[in-house]
């Protein structure tokens, strides 16, 4: 069953289109990456599934049913900076958004854990980093014990411990079957957290589905050995590559994505009398798909 599926949504603000007849599914279980450069529709697609915006055509479903509050409570959101007393403790802020959102208190502890501030939970909210800001914040979101959480740009900001940290976290949510769907402008972050991907550019999706069919359309196994040109010779008889390049001083071969064998690679060029002195499997990078996608 989709957690979300949005049929064809435009929204447009005045002259100005913000998304056009966009329409995509976001799996139960998924990590699901809205990504695209400022400016794309992110912040916009994620305000109208929640009900913030109004959609000016076409529209969206949650678990499958025609949304409503009862479905939206099913979710935790972190849209925007959230408003915490910077006098008081982590946990007493986590008091006053319990109640605030109508839940118990009994989840404190455990969110807290989950998040890895119960050593500062009696800490004030003041003397927290930014990681661990986000971290108490990304804690609110998980009061009630929400099937679903929603985040944008959930590193914004942040310090590259930072970054790691809100990483880990969202890693170890998915593990705990949490389906996430989060909105960033960073390759790299949608790259190692995500399970899915979709691409918008000027409101427009460019491309949805699976990070590793979306984001990778070729194995690259980069290697070297003493005599270069023998090496680059006997490579374009191998069976099953699609190409072999040299780029910056390194021989690399292509694969259809999925295919790639270092092993089969290093075995070949022994029988050949090619000793390897390099051998690496690399994907191609998002940020390259992605300009390919996009069109730079």
């Amino acid at each position: 069953m989709p957690i979300l599926s949005v049929e064809n949504l435009s929204k447009s603000y005045g002259r100005i289109q913000a998304l056009k007849n966009v329409s995509f599914s976001v799996p139960e279980g998924s990590v699901y990456g809205i990504l695209g450069p400022n400016g794309s529709g992110k912040t916009t697609m994620l305000g109208t599934i929640m009900d913030i915006l109004k959609p000016t055509s076409g529209g969206y479903k949650l678990f499958d049913e025609d949304p409503s509050e009862i479905h939206r409570r099913k979710i935790g959101t972190l849209l925007e900076t959230p408003n915490f007393y910077h006098y008081l403790s982590g946990e007493k802020n986590l008091e006053i958004a319990a109640e605030i959102k109508q839940h118990g208190k009994d989840d404190i502890p455990k969110v807290l854990e989950m998040v890895d501030l119960t050593k500062r939970r009696d800490s004030k909210f003041s003397t927290y980093s930014l990681g661990m800001k986000q971290r108490l914040a990304i804690a609110s979101c998980l009061l009630g014990n929400p099937r679903v959480l929603v985040f944008d740009e959930p590193t914004n900001g942040l310090d590259p411990v930072g970054i790691a940290e809100i990483r880990s976290l969202m890693k170890n949510l998915y593990s705990e079957g949490k389906t996430i769907i989060m909105a960033s402008h960073l390759l790299d972050e949608v790259e190692k957290v995500c399970t899915h991907v979709a691409i918008l550019r000027k409101g427009e999706l460019i491309a949805s589905g699976n990070v590793n069919e979306i984001l990778s359309n070729e194995d690259m196994v980069e290697v070297g050995a003493k005599d270069e040109s023998r090496l680059m010779e006997l490579l374009r008889d191998m069976p099953k590559i699609s190409r072999v390049a040299k780029d910056g001083g390194m021989v690399k071969i292509f694969f259809p994505v999925g295919t790639a064998d270092l092993e089969s690679v290093n075995n070949y060029c022994f029988s050949k009398g090619i000793i390897l002195n390099h051998l690496l499997l690399k994907k191609k990078s998002l940020e390259a798909r992605f300009f390919e996608l996009t069109n730079n």
